[in-house]
C-alpha cells in the first residue's frame, strides 16, 4: 500500500487538502513548515484540522521556520494572522511530536517501501531532509508538488508563492532525481469553491461546517485581491492523481527554478517547446517532471464538497 506524507502550511486550501487526503489516502503523517503563516500557527492549525475531522491518529511533525536563504515571507495577506482566519475549529489537545519534519520524512522512507510526499508548501523540509540524508531520494516513490506555473505567478508576476518562498529548496527537490508531479497556478487558479458550494457547507455538519467560515474568509480575500468569484483549491490538486488519475492531465516537461533573476526569482521555467501546450507533440527526452496542463474542475470540486460534508 502506498503511504503518504503531506508537507503543508495550513492555510485554508491546505485545510481542505488535509481532509480530502485523510478520507482517501493512507496518510502516515503531516509535516509542517512556514508559509501561509508562521511555523507555530501552521503546526497548530494542522493539529486542529486533523482532530476536528476525526483523524487524531495522524501525527504532526513541525519543520522549518524559514527558508534556506533569505527572509521569511508569509501569506497572511490572503490567509489572515492565524493562517486559518474564519475557522471555528476546536483547539486540539495534542502537540507536535518531538521529531522534526526532516527526520520524520527520513525515518518514514526507511519504514515504508512505497512512500509519496505531497508537498503543498515551501519545500524547505524536503530540502533539509535530502541534505541530511543524501540517499533519501532513492527511497521516495514520487513527490507531488503544488507549486510553480507554466505561465503566471502570484507572489510576483513570474513566481508562484510556494516556490518563491524558498527557491533554493525547490531547486534541490527538482534536481533530486525523484519522480515529480507539479500542478501549478496555470491549472489550480482557474477554478475552486464558489458561494454556491459554501452555502452547502454552512448548512452542513461536521468538518465542513467548521471550515465554512474559514473558506468564506478565503473566498472574500480571493475576491478582494484577485477579483475572483471562486476560492481556488490549489493544494487539493496535488492529491488528485492518487484519488482519480483521470481528473488532471499531465505532460512531461523540463522544469528549472530561477534563483537569481531580479524580476524572475522563484519562477518555474517550464520548457514548452514541442509540447502539446506549445502546439506540438510532447517530447519527454529531457523532462524532469510531469506538469499539469488541464483538469476536470467539476469532478474535483464535487469531490471536495462531498468529503467536507462527511461527518
Amino acid at each position: 500500500m502506498t503511504s503518504f506524507i503531506i508537507d503543508c502550511d495550513p492555510g485554508h486550501d491546505d485545510a481542505v487538502a488535509i481532509v480530502v487526503a485523510a478520507h482517501h489516502l493512507n496518510v502516515i503523517g503531516l509535516t509542517t513548515v512556514f508559509g501561509n503563516s508562521s511555523i507555530e500557527n501552521t503546526t497548530r492549525n494542522a493539529l486542529d484540522i486533523l482532530d476536528g475531522a476525526g483523524f487524531e491518529h495522524i501525527p504532526v511533525a513541525a519543520g522549518a521556520s524559514g527558508p534556506l536563504i533569505g527572509q521569511t515571507k508569509t501569506g497572511e495577506a490572503i490567509h489572515g494572522k492565524s493562517g486559518l482566519d474564519g475557522a471555528t475549529l476546536p483547539t486540539s489537545t495534542r502537540q507536535a511530536i518531538e521529531q522534526d519534519a526532516a527526520d520524520f520524512i527520513i525515518q518514514a522512507s526507511h519504514e515504508h517501501d512505497d512512500l509519496v510526499i505531497i508537498a503543498v508548501a515551501p519545500e524547505t523540509n524536503l530540502a533539509i531532509a535530502m541534505k541530511r540524508d543524501p540517499t533519501l531520494a532513492s527511497r521516495l516513490t514520487e513527490i507531488s508538488i503544488m507549486g510553480g506555473s507554466t505561465s503566471h505567478g502570484n507572489a510576483t508576476a513570474a513566481a508562484e508563492y510556494n516556490i518563491y518562498a524558498d527557491p533554493e529548496a525547490a531547486v534541490r527537490v527538482f534536481e533530486s532525481g525523484v519522480p515529480i508531479r507539479m500542478v501549478g497556478l496555470n491549472v489550480t487558479s482557474t477554478f475552486g469553491i464558489t458561494q454556491t458550494e459554501l452555502d452547502k457547507l454552512h448548512a452542513g455538519t461536521g468538518i465542513g461546517r467548521e471550515l465554512a467560515g474559514a473558506l468564506q474568509f478565503y473566498l472574500d480575500r480571493q475576491t478582494s485581491t484577485y477579483e475572483r468569484s471562486h476560492a481556488p483549491m490549489h493544494d487539493t490538486c496535488a492529491l488528485i492523481p492518487y484519488i482519480n488519475p483521470e481528473w488532471i492531465e499531465y505532460q512531461p516537461l523540463h522544469v528549472v527554478v530561477e534563483c537569481m533573476g531580479t524580476h524572475t526569482r522563484g519562477m518555474t521555467l517550464c520548457d514548452l517547446r514541442g509540447s502539446v501546450v506549445g502546439g506540438g507533440i510532447a517530447n519527454s527526452e529531457n523532462s524532469n517532471a510531469q506538469v499539469a496542463i488541464s483538469a476536470n474542475t467539476t469532478a474535483i470540486i464535487e469531490q471536495v464538497v462531498s468529503d467536507l460534508l462527511q461527518d
